[in-house]
């Protein structure tokens, strides 16, 4: 009974696209928060640290995300998926103005929004980038 109930677990793990998603995003988020990082460390201007890993991230994630979660090699996606990326980067920039503004430090902001701009990429890939292979 155990096994059948991992077993089923399992399954709904590897149909799940929102869980691949999540587990790509692990990977694709270590890269992204990685670049943004060492950039706020070597001083640079939080906007442009984050315009610098927004624009590594895209080239990283639009692989990983298109053919390990949405199951896609079409490449001509590429400008939809940097549409949803410029929408983050916009949305993300003004929340750690915000956070800012409330003595929020960077790299803690930043930490803060991952999952909830996780939840928003997803979204928006879903509905407008991959949305042609959606089930």
């Amino acid at each position: 009974m155990i096994r059948s109930l991992i077993s089923k677990i399992k399954t709904k793990i590897k149909k799940s696209r929102f869980i691949k998603f999540l587990f790509v995003g692990i990977i694709n988020t270590i890269f992204g928060y990685s670049v943004f990082a060492i950039l706020i460390i070597l001083r640079l201007d939080y906007q442009y640290a984050l315009l610098i890993a927004t624009i590594c991230g895209v080239m990283f994630n639009f692989k990983t995300i298109g053919t390990l979660v949405f199951k896609t090699k079409n490449n001509e996606l590429i400008f939809r998926f940097i549409g949803v990326y410029c929408v983050i980067y916009i949305l993300n920039v003004e929340l750690i103005k915000i956070f800012n503004s409330f003595g929020i430090n960077i790299l803690i902001s930043q930490a803060m929004l991952v999952l909830p701009f996780a939840v928003i990429s997803y979204v928006l890939n879903k509905k407008f980038v991959f949305n042609v292979n959606n089930k």
